[in-house]
């Protein structure tokens, strides 16, 4: 190609903005939305948010962007983000389509995985746009969120006139649009907190057991452990299982609760139904052989009530 006709890549900020971006509720989501939509060339124009730690994630996130109350949000924008908790959501759409804050063709947008598009109808009758984006992704609050977007799924709710526009802004953003059904939104969040806030959870638990086991860095031992499980049950799903209860051990099962009785026992009623979990799925595919199902359930069973001969040792034993 000649010299003369060769482009440079341009600086996403040298783009001429395309749509002005207001963020209603400075939790961690909006700012790094916001943050990945300037990058795309779009312009944030303002962000509202409550507490001081809303406001300095703003101010981090989003430099010279000014804080504003929510109505003013949407004077300012052509796209406004509504990034609030998923209870505060149906109240504040309605209280700014009252309010008359909305204006005809305003792209509004939440982050709900709850909710599909429905939850803005009183918006969409104020001539909004209506879009649900939700981003498939753990957030921090800070510059490492942005780069977490890139292919990250996104669970996607729109009207088909707007089917492009969503597919655009995600791919945008980074992301990746997969499409739900506005009746599938509450299964799909659902999953998506099972998976990983559960996992917190679990994790969490398991580093602190470690400690008390003496483990010196619960951290170090889980990662690679922890890292290599959720590979194989990303590629394999249930045939990944590996452990006590999907080999049946139950001598081994009920060791395992009389300790957690012993050092931590509100990790108990957790392990006892994760356990009953495990084995119901390695006995559907095929892992748990069903002579020693039995054994296994019936140890969990007896796991349950174990805890009665040690409060009441003077009891008759009815």
């Amino acid at each position: 190609m000649n010299a003369a006709h060769q482009t440079e890549p341009r600086d996403p900020s040298d783009r001429p903005a395309r749509l002005a971006v207001g963020v209603v509720g400075a939790g961690r989501v909006g700012p790094a939305l916001a943050r990945a939509l300037q990058q795309a060339g779009h312009r944030p124009v303002a962000v509202s948010g409550v507490s001081d730690a809303s406001r300095r994630r703003a101010a981090r996130m989003l430099p010279d962007v000014p804080v504003v109350p929510a109505e003013r949000v949407f004077e300012r924008a052509d796209l406004v983000l509504l990034t609030v908790p998923d209870d505060a959501l149906p109240g504040l759409v309605e209280g700014l389509a009252d309010t008359g804050a909305i204006r005809p063709g305003q792209l509004l947008v939440h982050t709900s995985g709850r909710y599909g598009t429905a939850v803005l109808d009183p918006a969409r009758r104020a001539g909004a746009l209506p879009l649900a984006l939700h981003p498939a992704m753990t957030f921090t609050g800070t510059e490492v969120d942005v780069q977490r977007l890139a292919g990250c799924s996104f669970g996607v709710t729109a009207p088909e006139e707007l089917r492009l526009a969503a597919e655009a802004l995600v791919i945008e953003m980074g992301g990746e649009p997969e499409w739900i059904a506005e009746e599938n939104r509450p299964l799909y969040h659902a999953a998506l907190a099972l998976g990983a806030n559960h996992l917190v959870t679990l994790v969490a638990q398991a580093m602190e057991l470690l400690g008390k086991a003496g483990v010196e860095h619960p951290d170090r031992m889980l990662g690679p452990l922890l890292g290599a499980a959720l590979d194989n049950a990303l590629r394999s799903g249930d045939s990944a299982l590996t452990g006590p209860v999907a080999r049946g051990d139950a001598g081994t099962v009920a060791a395992h609760v009389s300790e957690l009785r012993r050092h931590a026992p509100a990790a108990v009623p957790g392990y006892l139904a994760m356990a009953r979990t495990t084995a119901d799925r390695a006995l559907a595919h095929g892992l748990l052989k069903p002579e020693l199902a039995e054994d296994l359930l019936g140890a969990l069973a007896g796991s349950e009530t174990a805890p009665d001969s040690e409060t009441d040792p003077e009891g008759d034993g009815r």
